[in-house]
């Protein structure tokens, strides 16, 4: 990981640009629970100011992932584009996802666990292989019809269906 490390104290108060390209090694540093091979290229701005740095992250590459229904290993393309800014303080701690509060003696920034973290947000809780993924989107149709939706048509309001209310609530207006 020693590659993903960048010197800041030696950094002038300018844009940098950094370019990483990674594979199986990167992933296996993480372990194998979310994301074990792929192939990635990470483009990252640091643009440093006096008080903070700008980092941007621009990450494309192809995951190998295993799918949900039927084991078989495919690749999946991932493409993330984020920023987080690291303000000089007191103490490291994360003050919002986008924001990180550093250390003013930090002498480096650790760039690796961002782009694993990254990666790792844009794989799908459902990883399914492309040939299911469209019997998916029609199951979800179909369920989504059957389980929750309750219409309700009155014979007069036939011809008005943009107003159907359900006839609990009209009761419950009467109330009022």
């Amino acid at each position: 990981m020693e590659r993903f490390r960048v010197n800041i104290v030696g950094l002038g108060i300018k844009v940098h640009q950094f370019e990483y390209a990674f594979g199986d090694e990167f992933f296996k540093q993480f372990g194998d629970n979310l994301i074990s091979r792929g192939s990635f290229k990470a483009d990252v701005t640091i643009n440093k100011h006096e008080t903070f740095l700008e980092v941007h992250f621009d990450i494309k590459g192809t995951a190998q992932l295993v799918c949900d229904r039927s084991l078989e290993v495919f690749d999946y393309p991932i493409e993330a584009k984020k920023m987080v800014v690291f303000k000089y303080g007191e103490e490291d701690r994360e003050v919002t996802e986008e924001i990180m509060m550093i250390h003013r003696d930090t002498v480096s920034l650790e760039l690796g666990q961002y782009i694993y973290e990254f990666i790792a947000l844009a794989v799908p809780m459902k990883k399914l292989h492309p040939r299911f993924r469209e019997e998916d989107i029609d199951d979800e149709d179909e369920s989504e019809e059957e389980n929750g939706k309750i219409i309700f048509t009155s014979t007069t309001d036939e011809e008005n269906k943009d107003e159907i209310t359900d006839p609990r609530w009209d009761i419950l207006k009467k109330l009022k």
